[in-house]
């Protein structure tokens, strides 16, 4: 008799962002599974904008050479739609604490810029996980199709982890095109949002150890009536 999946409020009190990952993949049955009931979520109009691409094995491999590349090579980072946004007050705070946790754990001081260099690299070698999903949209949906795209990859996170498959949301994915586009083959008029490492995580890995603060309930939601 199979056990029974975790709730999705078990899944949600557990989850964290996993930065380093077993090189075994994940069963390409359970990909479609997984990858199929996903596609059920809600999208504006029911326009189901998203285009997702799952790289794998070494055309993954390939990828995660050409990505570090062009990010250890100075080049400015290129995104197809706006990442430029300079966090202020309580979201820099948030911010500097998320990087303060990560570090924290795998000790890499705060003034130690060729360290945090090197950590930052690896999310283009996707923490070496066994696969990475690119998010894809027509570009002239702006804000609506990243909504939709948002809610999908949500979905994805959720519906991995019942089955105990480990991600990663990467807006870093997203910084350096070109090697992507060259290998998806993509149009113009299509650009990439954001990308996910997934697989199994690493139980020994210190950076899966870090651990981020969450706003309390007070301060998030007014229950209003």
């Amino acid at each position: 008799m199979s056990e029974t999946p975790p709730s999705v409020s078990t899944v949600l009190q557990a989850r964290h962002s996993v930065r380093a990952f077993l090189p075994a993949p994940v069963p390409l049955q359970v990909l479609h599974e997984v990858f199929a009931t996903a596609l059920r979520v809600p999208s504006n109009c029911n326009i189901q904008p998203w285009r997702v691409y799952v790289v794998s094995g070494s055309q993954k491999e390939a990828l995660a050479k050409a990505l570090q590349a062009e990010a250890a090579g100075g080049k400015p980072p290129a995104p197809d739609f706006e990442w430029d946004v300079r966090f202020c007050g309580e979201h820099r705070e948030r911010q500097f604490g998320a990087a303060a946790a990560l570090y924290g754990v795998i000790g890499v001081d705060r003034h130690d810029r060729p360290a945090r260099a090197a950590a930052m690299l690896r999310n283009w070698a996707f923490f070496d996980a066994p696969h990475a999903a690119f998010f894809t949209m027509q570009r002239y949906l702006q804000l609506v199709g990243a909504v939709d795209l948002g809610i999908l990859a949500q979905t994805l996170a959720l519906l991995l982890a019942e089955r105990g498959i480990a991600s990663c949301m990467q807006g870093a994915l997203a910084m350096y095109p070109a090697p992507v586009r060259n290998l998806l083959g993509l149009s113009d008029d299509v650009g990439i949002l954001f990308g996910m490492s997934f697989g199994y995580a690493d139980p020994d890995a210190a950076a899966n150890s870090a651990r981020t603060e969450r706003v309390a309930l007070a301060d998030a939601v007014r229950f209003i009536g």
